[in-house]
Formats: structure tokens, sequence, C-alpha cells
């Protein structure tokens, strides 16, 4: 238990202090005009207050990130609440500040756009593709779940019935203005989430269950297969540092009406998701009676996230568990796949300089994205979605990048950003070469060949520093 309270009160103190140095070195203008008041459209550009706007984030870029990714890195033991700490803090937080806020300063721009600010023209067509392939495969990946959930009620809905349903709600929601539909229902989405989470805190306190202090060492049931470096890193992205987040924070940029609320809504949310994560891979760890028994229980029903969460919300909060459960399970994912397809939409509508303001030209956009959405439910993700975890921590390296070419360009202390770049960049490289989804290489030179990329990464950003200097 000293080891989780330690953790929680590390997490406070990060967006209390280290927040506070991110703010500063960023630069936050408070009397800057940002786009929500100076270019407001009443559709995608409009001023919220922030905590309404906080809400939203933190639905938008949690989801089942810090409940699902949680449990699974529990798996690990306790070594998993050092990564959500340190990576929340260092990396995940400062990711979503400089998202958001270059967003801001970039008129609202999506995170394809604003990589190429800094980054160049390669990068930004890169991150145009990337981006919205990432998107689309988000958005279609949280209709099939809450589908196949929902059509396992004894209802006379059928799966397929339910697809229609959720794609329906995802088309009104990408097209609306964002005021009218996930500007009301969002925050009680998240307040809900909050909600569930207080609740399992509770029952682990209240319950004087045991949670494992801190050990470093490799708990997983098969940890030559699964090593902390870079498995850990990848398993628990949402509630450290998650790309994702890049893609939802400019949706709020356009509905900030002060630079100075910068740090609550983004540095602030993603360390709410930070708790949310320490607090399920707490439960995991506990509920099961130990981490040996959860990985015991998770291989007994195929590592499916969705059990054990269920399972634990019921063990801790009894009948109304099983209904905040679902609320999670469903609604989550749902809300963040409509927010997927809208960022699309803006992403597109970014790159070929289509103003959204007539319903039509919405239309023009949103029409072909739901078509190919809807033709990709078809498909078995099974072998995609793996890689789908390294695609999204791939695209917070990069985003990290550019806010250090930002901070390069304004003589700041760059290595704000690109420290965790660095760390990112051997995670995402050493992955994708031992993986078994990946290159399969063997482990000790998947990580040589992973730190000398991102060494040369370095070597590359310094050089093109120095260049921009000029």
């Amino acid at each position: 238990m000293v080891t989780f309270i330690v953790c929680l009160i590390a997490l406070i103190l990060g967006y209390v202090l280290y927040g506070a140095l991110t703010e500063k070195i960023f630069g936050m203008e408070p009397e800057r005009p940002t786009p929500a008041v100076a270019n407001p459209d009443g559709v995608d550009f409009v001023p919220m207050g922030w905590g309404r706007i906080f809400l939203i984030q933190f639905l938008n870029i949690a989801g089942l990130g810090p409940i699902f990714g949680a449990v699974a890195g529990a798996m690990w033991g306790p070594v998993a609440f050092v990564w959500i700490v340190l990576g929340c803090i260092f990396a995940g937080a400062v990711h979503d500040y400089f998202s958001g806020m270059l967003s801001i300063r970039t008129g609202g721009a999506s995170i394809s756009e604003v990589v190429g600010t800094y980054l160049g023209s390669f990068f930004k067509q890169f991150m145009r593709v990337f981006s919205i392939v990432l998107l689309v495969l988000v958005g279609v990946v949280f209709v099939t779940g809450p589908a196949k959930i929902l059509s396992g009620f004894e209802t006379p809905i059928s799966f397929q019935v339910w697809v229609y349903i959720i794609f329906a709600y995802y088309l009104l929601a990408t097209m609306l203005p964002i005021d009218k539909l996930i500007g009301r229902i969002y925050p009680v989405f998240g307040f809900a989430l909050l909600f569930m989470a207080v609740g399992i805190l509770y029952g682990l306190v209240a319950g004087g269950h045991t949670i494992p202090e801190m050990s470093f060492e490799n708990m997983h049931s098969s940890p030559e297969k699964f090593p902390i470096f870079p498995m850990l890193f990848i398993t628990i992205a949402c509630g450290a540092i998650s790309g994702f987040h890049a893609t939802q924070s400019p949706l709020m940029a356009r509905c900030l009406t002060s630079e100075r609320l910068g740090r609550r809504v983004f540095y602030g949310a993603m360390i709410a998701e930070g708790i949310v994560a320490m607090i399920w891979a707490a439960a995991a760890m506990t509920f099961f009676d130990g981490v040996a028994a959860l990985n015991a229980s998770m291989a007994e029903h195929g590592n499916n996230p969705a059990w054990a969460v269920n399972e634990i919300s019921k063990g801790f909060l009894g009948a109304i568990g099983g209904v905040l459960a679902l609320l999670g399970v469903v609604a989550a994912p749902i809300t963040s796949g409509d927010t997927a397809f809208r960022s699309a939409r803006l992403t597109i509508a970014d790159a070929l300089r289509i103003k959204q303001g007539p319903i039509a030209r919405r239309l023009a956009v949103s029409v072909p994205l739901f078509v190919i959405g809807f033709g990709l439910t078809k498909i078995d993700f099974g072998v995609i979605w793996r890689y789908f975890a390294w695609s999204n921590q791939s695209l917070a390296t990069i985003m990290l990048w550019a806010a250090s070419m930002y901070l390069i360009r304004k003589r700041g202390f760059y290595f704000l950003t690109t420290v965790p770049a660095i760390v990112m960049t051997a995670v995402c490289v050493t992955y994708i070469l031992t993986a078994p989804e990946g290159f399969a290489l063997d482990y000790g030179l998947s990580v040589g060949l992973g730190m000398s990329a991102a060494l040369a990464a370095l070597a590359a950003f310094l050089f093109a520093a120095g260049r921009s200097r000029r």
C-alpha cells in the first residue's frame, strides 16, 4: 500500500510542479487570443468552459486505455507503477500539453499540420496519412468491440444491427457542432469514468487489501517472451504516454478561451488518466490474490482484460459495479471512436483546406470515411490490432520530436521533450524488431539496434536544429 500511495502523491505533485515547469518552458501567454476566441465558427471552434473541456478531453484520451492497458500491464507486477508515474509525468502529460498548445499556436490545426510546421513537409505528409489510417482503425475497432458486447445480452438486436446503430451515432457526433452532442454527454460519461475509478479505490482501501510493494522483478508468466523493456512500455500506453492523445488534443484546443487553461486541460487530464491507470493496475494485482494469480486467471480467460474489468467491478462494487462496468466497457470505447472519426474529418479538411462550416462540406469529407470504416468492420482485425499499440507510441514519438524543434526555435530548454523522445524512439524500434508480430529478432540485438536508432534520431535532430538556427 505504501508504494501505491507514494505513486498517487507523485502524480499529483507532478501536475503541480512539473506541470508548472512545462507551462513556463513552453511560454504560455494568457493574453494571447486563442482560435476559439479569434475565429469561432459554431461547429468546431466553439468557446466552452474549462471544466466541460477537461471532462471531454479526459474521456477523449481515456476510453478503455487506462483500464485495459493497466490491467494487462499489471501482469508484469509493481514495476508497472513506476512506468505509469514516470511515463505520465515526464512523457505523456508533456506530450499532451505540447500537442494541445502547439495546436492553439497554429490556429487550432490538426496534429499532422502541427508536426509539419516544425519537422517539415515530409513529416506533414507522412502524418496526414498515418494519423488518418490510425484514427479510422480506432473508430472501426471501437464499433465492433461494443457491438459484440451489446449483442451478447438477451435482446433481439443482432451484432450487425448494433454496428448500424453505433455508426449512426458516430455520424451524428462527427457532423454536429461539438457543443451540441459531444459537449453535452461527454462530461457525464467522463464523470462516470472518474466515479468508477474512485469506487474501485474505495474498495481497495476500505477492504483492507494488500497491494504489492515496489519491485523491479519481471513477474510476467513468460518473462523471456515479455521483457519489461519494451513490452511493458507498449502495453501501458494510455496512462503513461499515447500518440492517440495528440490527435484528440486539437479538438479541445479549438474550444479553450485562454492559454492559461492549457495546463489544467491537457497536462491535467493526462495526470487524471495516470491516476485511473494506477488504481486499475493495483486492483488487478490485488483482486486476484497476487500477480501470479492474475497471470493465471488472465491466461485461463484468453488474456481478455474485459473479463478482468467485469470481475473486479462486480467484486469491489457489487451490483452497481456491473452497471458501471457496462458503462465503461461500452460507452468509453464508443466515445473514443466518435472523436476518432471527427479528428479524421478535421485532419482531411485541414490538409485539403476545406472549410467545415457548411454541412454539405462536412458530409463530403465524412461519408467516404464511414463507407471505408463500415467496409473494414468485415475484416478480422486480430493481426492489425497488434500493430496498433506500436503505431500509437510511434505517433507520440514523432510529436515529441516536433515539440523539441519548437523549443529549439524559441531557444527554450528542449531537453524537456527531447529526453522522452529519445526513450520512446528506443522503445518503438526495439519493439518492432523483437516482437513476434514484428521481425522477431534476438532480444539483445533488438535492444542494441533500438538504442542506436535513438542516438541516430538525436543526431539527425541536432543537425536539423543547427540548420534551423542559422
